[in-house]
């Protein structure tokens, strides 16, 4: 099924704009500069990823693609809750270098 050209365009201009933010968002995450920043980075590229997922979805209208985003946003929202704990648990000693 062919998408209507006003929906192309707008999953296009979506799919590169989610794309760059994710670049950009790498550049975040490779440059720090502290472990806390790091990993919001890592949780923003997952929180974008889930956007990319959603927009395939709507592109392809596979369903499926909709219960991988919602197993993608769980994991990440345990993964950046276990930090919290361990932040609140170890204390805030991170530094930028």
């Amino acid at each position: 099924m062919m998408l209507a050209e006003p929906l192309a365009t707008t999953v296009t201009v979506t799919l590169i704009v989610l794309s760059v933010a994710m670049l950009l968002t790498f550049v975040r995450l490779v440059l720090g500069p502290s472990l806390p920043d790091r990993v919001m980075a890592l949780d923003i590229m997952a929180t974008q990823a889930v956007g990319i997922i959603a927009v395939y979805d709507i592109a392809t209208h596979e369903p499926i693609f909709l219960r991988v985003a919602t197993v993608v946003a769980l994991i990440t929202f345990l993964g950046t809750a276990a930090f919290a704990h361990y932040v609140e648990r170890r204390g805030s000693q991170w530094s930028p270098n």
